[in-house]
């Protein structure tokens, strides 16, 4: 299989599992998020785990020319990526014009213009090689549009449409991109952003260990899309899209709505 994997967001969550789990098969890592200190004990328990060598470089891929920095370190420190899997985002709960604009840019920067950023670079190497694995972490937000996190689920929505054509465009010189897309996912991520308290929450969700193998297992497969909760997949495939627009929206905006 794949050796080397470029893991972006590998300090908590759904991240941090895919780590261990391509680390538990016998691949190198290449761990990036903002917490260094975090990276590097996980960096320690995974070359001590599995005899794996394991690379940190820490950095806000949220920031202005940082993915291409993270690829011209990569490239500077001799490492081969052979799948990237692109899971660092965020999103954030409010009413688009009651959120600050620059927390709202910043997302775009991070969900969206990183993850091209990292996949067009990356890309055009395993192309030129003649194989690689791309895995892009979505969301079911992406099949819908998000009343009080708009601007998350249309990053989402992005990251869905974006994925499937890269895949159709890399298949045939032996790159597959997989999007991941799950429901709710018991991490963080609710906490930052300020989504407690929220109906969505209130049946708990899937743990990032189980979201984390699914997605992989998808993306080795070289499947599209992988949605890890068979009731949202019949959902949002085959009953939201036959369900008056205005209806959809409600459903949305009161699932996302706090008590």
């Amino acid at each position: 299989m794949a050796n080397t994997a470029l893991i972006t967001g590998a300090s908590s969550g759904i991240g941090k599992e895919l780590a261990r789990y391509h680390a538990a098969h016998g691949g190198n890592v290449i761990l990036t998020a903002r917490r260094a200190e975090t990276l590097e004990a996980l960096k320690t328990e995974l070359e001590s785990d599995h005899g794996i060598s394991a690379h940190v470089f820490a950095l806000d891929l949220g920031s202005a020319e940082a993915a291409k920095q993270l690829y011209d370190t990569v490239k500077d420190a001799g490492l081969t990526v052979d799948v990237l899997i692109n899971n660092a985002g965020f999103g954030g709960f409010g009413h688009h014009i009651d959120r600050a604009l620059d927390d709202e840019l910043a997302m775009i920067d991070l969900n969206v213009m990183a993850l091209v950023t990292l996949t067009r670079l990356f890309a055009a190497d395993m192309a030129e090689r003649g194989g690689g694995k791309i895995l892009n972490v979505g969301s079911t937000a992406g099949f819908i549009p998000g009343p009080n996190q708009a601007v998350y689920f249309a990053t989402k929505a992005f990251v869905n449409s974006f994925s499937q054509a890269i895949d159709q465009e890399l298949r045939s010189k032996g790159v597959t991109c997989t999007v991941l897309a799950p429901g709710y996912v018991e991490t963080e991520f609710a906490k930052v952003a300020n989504l407690e308290g929220t109906n969505m929450l209130k049946g708990g969700g899937a743990t990032a260990e189980s979201v984390a193998k699914f997605g992989y297992d998808a993306m080795m497969r070289g499947d599209l899309v992988s949605i890890n909760d068979r009731q949202l997949n019949v959902l949002l495939n085959w009953i939201v899209p036959l369900l008056p627009r205005r209806m959809v929206l409600n459903m949305v905006e009161r699932n996302q709505s706090k008590s």
